[in-house]
């Protein structure tokens, strides 16, 4: 397989079919206008600024669709946040965690399957940077077929149409003659951005990369091995997932503090209470409600005080409360752009932002800041800028959250119904109740199932796992709620025994039952 060459600020168009490469060099020295210059060889019917799933989507359905595309990220960063920071590594690093725990064996064989006493970070950081250069090789093939010209470095806007690529490792301040040396200029008839965001960062905190880190700096550090307490600030979605990995690591305690008396809100507030207890029972601690006010490392160790009085000291702070839009760098009010206070666009539900010709899609554009919509919110906006036939985002898509154990969720929940006085009913299959999940987990296996309906039309309002497999299963609730279907379509369906899929059925059946019905 021939693989992808990145030529810093060589416009590198590959074939489709993988019959060479060709380079085509752009003459700094030409005496024109960035402008014009940028018109002759440079010109795309679509450029793409960031490389991660919606940025990849759209650029490999536009090329489908017959467009010139070009694609702007940095060498070290191409397939995204996704890959590199986000949902890839952190998503291995749970496998990681998993083996080397033997978390899924305790259950049948209790302390006769004892842990690796000492499990380094090098031993869970190896098989995340395999699984990273495995899905670079995949993305950056993906774009070679389709023809997609990747380019470069760091993306600005001279002008709604124009943009300039500057080396990643360029240097602000360096001179005029250097920059026109150095930078080229794109022009794209559309323009999709997607740079995805980085973790906030509050100014309280000293960031070293050692002691106290953030979600990006977690992968480059080689020192947690050594951590046997950790203190993780803030209970979003990538600090539970984080908190809950750390605290299966033996010898490990997890402190979790948030200024919010509740976490993970959206999520159904059953599982929410099973997912603290299973993490409670684990050995984690949960500080909610509490504001931290002073900061202090000293002595390899961090002191943490605490408005309510009580103070702790920690070997490390791993700090994850919100992410910020990648946006400071493309100086978008050369476009005639903004961005919100986080650093996010606001679009329309083509993915168009104020500008009509230029899109955004992805983390950059907020909630629900998902790889698997993101791909989704890609593909749809190239079908907006060049098809007759541009389509909709499916309002229905599954939500996966992957602490451990995983928990994942599509529909409604028992708030959302209960505020929007919408009456229903509910049935619930523990997985302890069948015998696949015993075969996985032993007699005690965590997690269930619940469905939620309409008791009088028995129409489908959500499905909530939480446990082994949850983000796999929840597919199948999700494909039931998209057709419109009802709770006795689970009932009446013939599912594998034995198999994790069938709570579904005994869900079904439970909830029918509190109704009267067989």
């Amino acid at each position: 397989m021939m693989r992808s060459v990145l030529l810093p600020f060589r416009f590198t168009t590959y074939s489709s079919c993988f019959n060479g490469l060709n380079v085509r060099k752009f003459s700094s020295a030409a005496q024109t206008s960035p402008a014009v210059r940028a018109s002759l060889e440079n010109s795309f019917d679509l450029v793409v600024v960031g490389s991660g799933p919606s940025g990849q989507k759209c650029a490999i359905a536009a090329a489908k669709l017959g467009k010139r595309v070009a694609m702007i990220d940095k060498k070290s960063m191409y397939g995204g946040v996704c890959i590199h920071t986000g949902t890839i590594p952190s998503k291995t690093f749970r496998e990681a965690v998993l083996y080397l725990t033997n978390y899924r064996q305790r259950g049948f064989y209790g302390k006769s399957c004892v842990p690796r006493n000492e499990i380094k970070s090098q031993d869970i950081l190896d098989r995340v940077r395999k699984v990273e250069g495995w899905e670079t090789d995949t993305i950056m093939d993906q774009l070679n077929r389709n023809g997609v010209t990747a380019l470069e470095g760091w993306a600005s806007f001279i002008d709604p149409h124009h943009i300039e690529i500057s080396p990643a490792d360029s240097n602000k301040e360096q001179s005029s003659l250097d920059s026109e040396r150095s930078n080229q200029i794109v022009r794209g008839e559309k323009i999709l951005l997607c740079p995805g965001t980085r973790p906030a960062r509050n100014s309280m905190y000293p960031f070293d990369g050692k002691l106290i880190f953030d979600s990006d700096m977690i992968l480059q550090n080689e020192h947690w091995g050594e951590i046997r307490h950790l203190v993780v600030v803030g209970a979003g979605v990538i600090a539970m997932e984080y908190a809950s990995m750390f605290n299966n690591l033996p010898g490990v305690r997890v402190t979790i503090i948030d200024e919010r008396p509740t976490f993970l809100d959206f999520v159904d507030n059953e599982v929410v209470s099973a997912l603290r207890h299973i993490m409670s029972r684990q050995g984690a601690t949960f500080r909610l409600g509490e504001k931290i006010m002073k900061i202090e490392t000293k002595a390899n160790k961090v002191k943490i005080d605490l408005e309510s009085g009580k103070s702790m000291s920690a070997d490390a702070l791993f700090y994850a409360v919100g992410r910020q839009g990648n946006t400071d760098r493309l100086n978008i009010e050369s476009a005639g752009l903004s961005v919100n206070k986080r650093g996010l666009f606001s679009v329309n539900p083509y993915f168009q932002t104020s500008i009509p010709h230029i899109y955004a899609a992805g983390d950059v554009i907020g909630f629900p800041a998902l790889a698997s919509t993101a791909q989704e919110q890609g593909r749809l906006a190239a079908h907006h800028m060049f098809a007759s036939n541009p389509g909709s985002m499916n309002p229905i898509f599954p939500y996966g959250i992957y602490t451990i154990p995983e928990v994942s969720m599509v529909g409604k929940s028992e708030q959302d119904l209960t505020k929007e006085k919408i009456p229903y009913e509910i049935g619930v299959a523990s997985f302890e109740e069948t015998a696949k999940g015993q075969m996985i987990g032993g007699q005690h296996v965590d997690g269930f199932l619940k469905i939620l309906f309409c008791p009088t039309t028995r129409k489908l309002f959500g499905v909530h796992v939480i446990g082994e497999n949850a983000t796999e299963l929840i597919h199948i609730g999700q494909a039931v709620l998209s057709l419109g279907g009802t709770v006795e379509y689970f009932r009446d369906s013939i599912f594998n025994y034995p198999t994790m899929a069938e709570t579904y059925r005994v869900a079904a059946l439970d909830g029918l039952g509190r109704l009267g019905i067989l």
